[in-house]
């Protein structure tokens, strides 16, 4: 796909035109703009839409089957291979509905009974509810700001597994801070995993949307011990942009993970839909030149928002994500939280900081997967609102 014809198509889109759409980041406030959900306004890739049509017209919309399953277990070893460097055995590879879900079956059957979740913070909101639903507690480790980047807590977290914590919630690259984890950094957090006895979820969404000079390195790579006490979950929700139909990977790079999830988590596989596994097959096979024409358009956004910014909102601490199309804006003078007032005052609607834990306070998540015209007329409504709260 040529990037200069997607650019020109994108920069066309308007509001109605996406609010029509009628995806839950236009509809659910439709008095807004909407920059929050992580979804994108680009569309899928052409091979995703016929592979669907496909399945459509088949009319075959019974239960998975095991030559569906074991084809996304094939597509995403290739993919991983291709992309990441990673060599994983497609055994490895179980379907799930969703990340949510692999976390959901990793504390009930992987974490000691009552431990609890230890979450660097800022993070994705559910990590910081889904487990109250599973009656564990969570430990939140803010993350430590420094001039351009954010960096973990290493003394905190050793404390919070101390504290009763048992399964470490890491996020690469990381949502909402766009920050790709390198190899050093992710050593540093094994080395207290280690010596804590404890387990990683590490959720690796975002590893498709990764910018030049940036290289996403899969946690459970680094070494025989973080191959051990870690499940990855992943999907091609966010890198193809089809978060609504229910298609995501657990990898468990534990012989002993395996057989456990084998035997326990049937029905968590289950709910991985037949659609979703058709376009996620289509997605790792066949829609690569359609992720990197998307990446150049995303690069081009990312930049913007970082010369958007300097103009319009010197103060927002705002750091170019190396991956994710996220990004976090420091807004202390509208509050704790800025999304409340710019929602009453620019009628706009981003992640409120608050729902990403108490580190977020102050803060707002920004969506900048949209047309770059959207995106200016975004940055800059938030800056009038900055400048007559002065």
């Amino acid at each position: 796909m040529d990037l200069s014809s997607f650019t020109t198509r994108m920069d066309a889109v308007t509001v109605d035109e996406l609010r029509a759409g009628g995806g839950s980041k236009w509809s659910r406030y439709p008095d807004a703009i909407g920059a929050w959900i992580a979804e994108m306004d680009f569309g899928i890739a052409e091979p995703i839409t016929e592979a669907l049509l496909r399945y459509v017209r088949s009319g075959q919309f019974g239960y998975t089957t095991f030559a569906e399953r074991s084809e996304i277990a094939r597509a995403f070893t290739e993919f991983a291979d291709r992309r990441y460097g990673w060599t994983v055995s497609p055994e490895t590879v179980r379907p799930t509905p969703d990340v949510l879900s692999v976390l959901g079956a990793m504390i009930d059957h992987f974490s000691r009974p009552g431990s609890k979740i230890v979450l660097p913070t800022p993070a994705y909101m559910p990590f910081l509810t889904l487990p109250a639903l599973h009656d564990r507690e969570v430990i939140q480790v803010p993350m430590l700001r420094e001039a351009d980047r954010w960096r973990f807590d290493l003394d905190a977290l050793a404390a919070a597994f101390d504290d009763g914590g048992h399964i470490l919630v890491l996020c690469n690259p990381v949502n909402p801070l766009g920050q790709v984890l390198t190899r050093e950094e992710m050593l540093e957090v094994a080395d207290v995993v280690e010596a804590k006895d404890g387990l990683v979820f590490s959720d690796e969404i975002h590893a498709p949307i990764v910018y030049p000079g940036n290289t996403h390195l899969p946690y459970a790579t680094l070494d025989e011990r973080t191959a051990a006490h870690t499940i990855t979950a992943t999907s091609g929700s966010k890198g193809f942009n089809l978060p609504g139909l229910k298609c995501a990977q657990a990898i468990l790079t534990n012989p002993d993970h395996l057989t456990l999830w084998k035997r326990r988590c049937v029905m968590v596989e289950e709910g991985a839909s037949r659609p979703g596994l058709a376009a996620g097959i289509a997605a790792y096979d066949e829609g690569e030149p359609w992720l990197d024409t998307v990446l150049g358009y995303l690069d081009r956004n990312r930049q913007a928002l970082t010369e958007l910014t300097a103009e319009h909102l010197p103060e927002a601490g705002y750091v170019e994500p190396q991956g994710t199309y996220l990004a976090l804006l420091h807004l202390p003078s509208l509050g704790e939280d800025p999304s409340a007032v710019l929602r009453s005052e620019a009628g706009l609607f981003l992640t409120p900081g608050p729902a990403l834990g108490d580190a977020g306070r102050g803060y707002v998540r920004i969506n900048f997967a949209t047309p770059l015209p959207i995106l200016t007329d975004i940055v800059e409504r938030i800056g009038r609102v900055v400048r007559d709260a002065a």
